[in-house]
């Protein structure tokens, strides 16, 4: 390999302030959070202003109701994104330390269990303001790709998930022992500090299917097609849409390193040989877009209002 990108000199806090002791910090990541979840929100708000998008043109919640589920949303999104973290990924490793389970400081989300916490959330919320859990589900599904692309390029800023090694002319050197770490010839570039490793930015090829491709049809659907006069059909697009493009990416992405042994070497969840598996994100996409295909199915088959 002749050309690799060095990465870019970010730092992944946005500013720091030290007061004493004690440093206050705003990470890019944590901005990627509160940016997805207001700017949701306020779509969210601005759809049910307008009746005619929904079902017998009638919203099915006032505006104000918003606040409370944006209040429901993130709650399910930090329990349940640390809790399937730590019940998909390493739960061997925290039964035996109990104690760091609720530790989120310490970094370790996973998207399908915040999704998980999302719909235990929202379905809570229906049931106490007495909505319909469908059409909140489409509402919350049109905006979700805001925060899943934000959140990806502040993975890419933290230096983070990186991907496979790649001889592509875009792969790039990513900072750490652990990304330096290539198996094999694929990936090795030679630099003024010796070989290094080069790898898919994969966090960035999330960012632009799950945000970018992903939001922008959702959001058309939603708005231009009249898909939220068919509760369960928005829905069941982004289960598919997410599915199908995690699954896709993980073909680049750098599989988790606790699921690496001697005779898997990749880190495959589910390995057929060494050098062929699934790893655990495939896995958990293969349910979410079969889910997607029978909600759209049984949206298909009703009579829109």
């Amino acid at each position: 390999m002749l050309f690799a990108i060095p990465f870019p000199d970010l730092s992944p806090d946005l500013f720091s302030v030290t007061i004493g002791s004690f440093e206050l910090a705003l990470r890019w990541y944590a901005l990627a959070y509160i940016v997805g979840l207001i700017a949701g929100w306020w779509l969210i708000a601005r759809a049910l202003a307008r009746p005619a998008l929904w079902a017998g043109n009638v919203a099915p919640m006032l505006p104000e109701k918003a606040e409370g589920l944006l209040t429901a949303v993130i709650l399910g999104v930090i329990l349940g994104g640390r809790l399937g973290y730590v019940a998909f990924y390493q739960p061997a490793y925290y039964l035996q330390h109990p104690g760091e389970i609720l530790a989120v400081w310490q970094g370790g989300m996973s998207f399908h269990g915040g999704l998980i916490g999302v719909a235990v959330a929202g379905w809570l919320f229906c049931k106490i303001n007495k909505v319909s859990p469908l059409s909140v589900a489409d509402a919350m599904s049109m905006v979700v790709a805001i925060g899943l692309g934000l959140g990806r390029v502040a993975n890419f800023i933290n230096a983070e998930l990186w991907g496979r090694p790649s001889d592509a002319p875009w792969a790039v050197i990513f900072p750490g022992e652990a990304a330096q770490a290539c198996a094999g010839p694929v990936g090795i570039v030679m630099t003024d500090l010796g070989a290094m490793c080069a790898r898919h930015p994969s966090q960035l090829y999330q960012a632009g299917l799950e945000g970018l491709v992903m939001g922008a049809i959702l959001l058309w659907l939603a708005w231009g097609r009249g898909w939220l006069k068919r509760p369960g059909a928005l829905t069941g697009m982004f289960f598919g849409l997410y599915g199908l493009a995690r699954f896709v990416v993980e073909f680049f992405r750098q599989p988790d390193a606790q699921f690496v042994t001697a005779d898997n070497p990749i880190g495959f969840a589910y390995a057929i040989s060494p050098e062929l598996g699934l790893t655990m994100g495939q896995i958990l996409s293969l349910p979410m877009m079969a889910l997607g295909l029978v909600l759209i199915i049984a949206a298909g088959r009703t009579r829109p209002a």
